[in-house]
């Protein structure tokens, strides 16, 4: 396992030097085979577009390291209130209460370690799986109809223009479900961002677990991989070739995986680690995604504390 240091140079680097992507408008169908999060391009976009921002991303990086060595942590006593804003073009995009309530059923089972595949787990990793101990009850859906096609990762579908406004995001866990677009299931906006646009974004086809939801995302684990951004968590993999997660009990992975990767599979970064492909902040098929670590879930605690970004949530 590894350790973090990170001095704030190297941290406003590291969200900072990534390439760019260019997004893609064209329309989205059922048949996306590899997981596609936007998440780290949309904040890559984000910092762009905001040089203050790097800074105050330091500044809740700098309080989450202290934060987790003092033990200034939540310990499972926050609550989510949860808005959903359906954007629909067609009947089927305009997805049941059902369907929506299947996702939060989704979200509270793998935030508190009851989902049916967490003792999937390898022995390797059961030291350091986690129940985080997080809630989400749903307070209302908004709906509006719209007639554009597909959605990029503008946050287009964030604005009252086209799109619907988030509720009270600074108290109020924003989702959105559209037509994606561009092979994208979804992406989350990272804490420190405007509360404008606060929230996470799941394509229709990738939300909950009936409906529309298509197979291999059809579990409900876009919204949980998108949680975790949005809770301060990176991909595994740490957007980069054997990168930083900024946790250190997972171990490192050289990139993304895909699919369902047999067990055990090797990384190629120092030490070959056996990689935590089963890990919710990698890119594996929803069957394939089904644990938190306890160093994610000491991360994510930190934002709820009094002083950490996302307080407004906490005790």
């Amino acid at each position: 396992m590894k350790k973090i240091i990170l001095s704030a140079t190297a941290f406003i680097m590291l969200f900072s030097c990534q390439n760019e992507e260019t997004e893609s408008t064209a329309p989205s169908t059922n048949s996306i085979v590899q997981r596609g999060c936007a998440s780290h391009e949309v904040l890559e976009a984000q910092l762009k577009a905001d040089p203050t921002l790097a800074l105050r991303m330091n500044e809740i990086e700098a309080f989450t390291q202290k934060a987790m060595l003092t033990n200034r942590l939540v310990n499972g006593k926050v609550e989510i209130p949860v808005v959903v804003n359906v954007l629909y073009r067609t009947a089927a995009q305009n997805i049941s209460l059902a369907q929506i309530q299947s996702q939060i059923d989704v979200l509270n089972q793998d935030f508190n370690a009851t989902n049916s595949d967490y003792n999937s787990v390898p022995a390797l990793f059961s030291g350091v799986k986690a129940n985080v101990g997080i809630t989400f009850v749903l307070q209302s859906v908004v709906r509006k109809s719209t007639n554009t096609t597909s959605w990029s990762t503008n946050n287009a579908m964030k604005k009252s223009a086209k799109g619907i406004a988030p509720t009270t995001p600074t108290t109020v866990l924003n989702m959105w479900s559209c037509n994606m677009g561009g092979g994208i299931l979804g992406y989350a906006q990272f804490p420190g961002g405007a509360p404008s646009t606060d929230g996470i974004v799941i394509d229709d086809n990738a939300f909950g677990n009936i409906g529309t939801a298509s197979a291999p995302f059809d579990l409900g684990r876009t919204a949980t991989h998108e949680v975790g951004h949005w809770m301060n968590l990176r991909h595994i993999w740490g957007d980069a070739n054997c990168g930083s997660d900024l946790v250190s009990d997972t171990p490192t992975h050289n990139t993304a995986n895909y699919g369902a990767p047999a067990y055990p599979h090797y990384s190629t970064c120092t030490g070959t680690p056996v990689e935590m492909t089963m890990n919710y902040m990698d890119y594996t098929d929803d069957a394939g995604m089904y644990m938190f670590s306890n160093g994610q879930k000491s991360r994510m605690a930190v934002i709820f504390v009094s002083g950490g970004a996302r307080a407004g949530f906490g005790i």
